[in-house]
This record gives C-alpha cells, structure tokens and sequence, in this order.
C-alpha cells in the first residue's frame, strides 16, 4: 500500500503546555497521565506509525482496535475529502446516498439476513441502540457476560461488567443479570427465568476483557439457547469484526447468525468515527416502520459514511482480512516466543486470534511498567479495561517486515527490563 505524503506538524503556540491546557479544561486525571507518558502530544499519523510533537515517532500496535488500516490511509482519507467538497453533513429531509450504499456495502459482508443498517457515531452508540430495539420487542430483561465490555453511556454501562465505571452511576437499567463467560449453564439458568423477555448480549472474543477466547462451539450454543428460550441475540463486534480476528466476523467461526450485530472501530477506516447496529428484517422491524422511533443528529452523517463505504471497498480490493489472518498468526508466535523464557513466572498466557492478542501477567504492576517501557523505546500498546492483568495487542494489517521485527526486538528488550526491575 502506499501512503500519502504526511501533512506537515502544526507548531505548537509559543510557551503553550498541551498538558497545562489537559488539567485546565479537559481534567486532572487525564493531564496526570499525560505527564507520566512524557507529557508528548501526538501531531500526524501514517500508517502504523504515530508522530509525537518532539519529533519522535511511535509503532502503533494499540489504538484499541480501531486502526486496522492503519492512519489515514490513502483510498479513505481520498473518499472523505472528496465527500467534505461536495457535502459533509445531511439535512436530513431528503435520502442520503452515501449512507444507502454504505450500508449495502456492509451488508454484503454480514452473516446472511443481517441486511438491515442502523449508522451511529460510536460503538456505546450502537450498544444503546441495539438495547432500545429489543426493548421495542419486548425484552426488557438483558442477559450479558462478567469482564464483558459494551460502553460508557448509562444503557452500555448496564451491561458493561465493570464496577470500576458502574458504582459511580448506580442505579443503571433494571433487570440486567451477569452471566460467567464461556458458559452455556450459567446462561441457560438465566434465560429459563426470563422466558421471551430477554435478550443476550455477547462478544464473541472478550476484548476489554483481557482477549479471552471461548471454546469452540460456545456461540453456537448460545444461539441455541437464544432460539429455545426466546432471547434476542445481540452479538457485539465492534471490536472483533471488520477482519481484526482474521475473518470479517467474529461469529464467522462458529457459523453463528445473531438477530442483532453491532460494528464499530474498524468500521471509519482509522479516518472518520462511525459505528453502526445490524439487524435481519424481523429484529429491525420497529426501526424500519417508523424512521423517528430512533434518531441522531449526525448519524449516518455523509463524511463518515464515506469513510465507511471506503473502508469496506478497500478491506476487498486489498484483501485485508486474510492479511489480518497471516500477519496475526506470526504476531502470535512472536510474542508467544519472546515470552517463553518468563511463562510460569511473569507472563501467565499469551493468547490471541488475528491480530487482537493478550498477554496475561502474574501481577498488574507488569502492565503499567511494560506499557511504559514500551513507550520509552517507541511502541504503543494498550491495557485492558475490565482485565488489568493483561497487555493488549491490536496492531495494523499492513504491518511489514521491518516493522514486526521492530516491534519483537523492542517487546524483548522492555519485558526483559521489566522482569529484572521487578525481580529486583
């Protein structure tokens, strides 16, 4: 693939402080942690590499799973140009013709029957909108999995098994229950009390949930129970579809077809944010009668759709998912063999499917040093939210040689100086 030239760094204002401004008018806490990444502030991007305003630049093998493309690549920063010259944002009186062939080129990659498109702005976005469409079938008791992760917004955060972020906001929906993960028992208890008044929500790969990965057979069964106990099936791929475990779904490997689908992160081509709730004909039925039953100002905006629909062209003309196949595969074994020599010590697991990997610590201090020694040689990667112990892995498809390479030698270096401090 190849990148376009990057645009130029903005200079600072003389004298200005980025993390000064962070604690004056965003908050404490971020600026705090600002601070402790080396108070840099990231300027441009290309590819899988972010440039700091002190003239450094960073391997990105985190970005929480949105930039599977890379930065601003080419064919979609082109589309979305293109768009903001001829009209960014709808008036939404008439149709929108970017959002109706942005949404057929999605549904042409989603299990059979889920054709239907609902575009949102973010994945919280499409959690809220999935619940409020079971809702208007009836099932107002929501099943979802502990460490399980659906966003930050008061109906996401109900089923979002994290008390961190939940305790503060008390009360949340009501009859919402928490299921074990990888447990078709546990689930079926709960489904048999909640009769055709459920609905299940699950990822099929637990992402903020430190990448544990079910056994095979598990959503097969949970749509089985689903059928039986007559649940909606919300499964949740913002963070697993669009080719980021290999396959365009992560449903894909138990032939799972849900009645809802919620798609984010890879979704905007790292370009433009954009999620979106895919639904089959019969769960989109209330949205499809009544088009203000559910709305948002800049949902299904032009700019953004634009940006989806040349992400989905792009992902095809490039063959990006089988790339993620082959490139995660030897990401795994890399980092499987740069941990060998800590397994039954520091590292407890490495565990991974494409390019969305975990490495499990003994202790969550491990993290937080790792995170930084990474930073300090110029990698970024991600912790996990609902599982502190694990160091999370999203890189690129379009990583190559060189770069892997980069990232192994460097990910060797920063886990041997953490083990040595902390042995210490």
């Amino acid at each position: 693939m190849t990148v376009s030239p990057p645009a130029p760094a903005l200079p600072a204002d003389a004298g200005e402080d980025v993390v000064d401004l962070y604690l004056k008018h965003i908050g404490s806490g971020r600026a705090v942690m600002g601070r402790v990444m080396g108070g840099m502030a990231e300027v441009r991007s290309e590819g899988p590499w972010i440039h700091a305003d002190d003239g450094r630049r960073f391997l990105n093998f985190g970005g929480y799973g949105v930039f599977l493309m890379g930065h601003r690549h080419p064919a979609v920063v082109e589309a979305v140009h293109r768009q903001i010259d001829t009209h960014p944002l709808a008036s939404r009186v008439f149709l929108e013709p970017v959002a109706a062939r942005a949404a057929r080129a999605l549904a042409a990659h989603t299990p059979p029957g889920l054709d239907y498109v609902h575009f949102v702005n973010s994945g919280a976005e499409a959690t809220e909108a999935a619940l409020k469409l079971a809702r208007a079938h009836g099932r107002t008791s929501v099943v979802t999995t502990r460490k399980g992760f659906h966003g930050k917004t008061l109906g996401a955060l109900s089923v979002t098994a994290n008390d961190t972020y939940r305790t503060p906001f008390l009360p949340l929906l009501p009859d919402v229950t928490q299921v074990a993960y990888d447990d078709p028992d546990d689930l079926e208890q709960a489904l048999a009390a909640r009769r055709d008044t459920a609905c299940v929500v699950v990822e099929p790969v637990q992402g903020e949930g430190g990448v544990r990965i079910p056994r095979p057979g598990y959503l097969t069964r949970v749509a089985e129970l689903c059928r039986t106990y007559g649940a909606l099936l919300i499964v949740d791929e913002i963070q697993t579809g669009m080719g980021r475990l290999g396959t365009w779904w992560g449903v894909d490997a138990d032939g799972v077809r849900p009645d809802i689908m919620l798609v984010g992160k890879g979704l905007s081509g790292g370009v433009v944010p954009i999620a979106a709730m895919v639904a089959t004909a019969e769960a989109y039925g209330p949205f499809s009668r009544d088009p203000y039953l559910h709305t948002s100002t800049f949902g299904a905006s032009p700019i953004a759709c634009a940006a989806a629909l040349a992400t989905v062209e792009t992902m095809e003309r490039e063959h990006t998912v089988a790339r993620a196949g082959a490139l995660g595969a030897r990401v795994l074994a890399g980092v499987r063999q740069v941990c060998a020599p800590y397994q039954d010590g520091l590292v407890r697991e490495v565990r991974g499917r494409g390019l969305l990997i975990g490495i499990e610590f003994a202790e969550e201090q491990a993290v937080g040093e790792l995170l930084l020694e990474m930073i300090a040689r110029g990698v970024l990667v991600n912790h996990s939210l609902n599982s502190t112990r694990v160091l999370r892995l999203t890189p690129p498809a379009e990583v190559d040689d060189a770069e892997l390479d980069f990232f192994l030698t460097t990910f060797a270096d920063a886990l041997g100086s953490t083990a040595a401090r902390m042995a210490g």
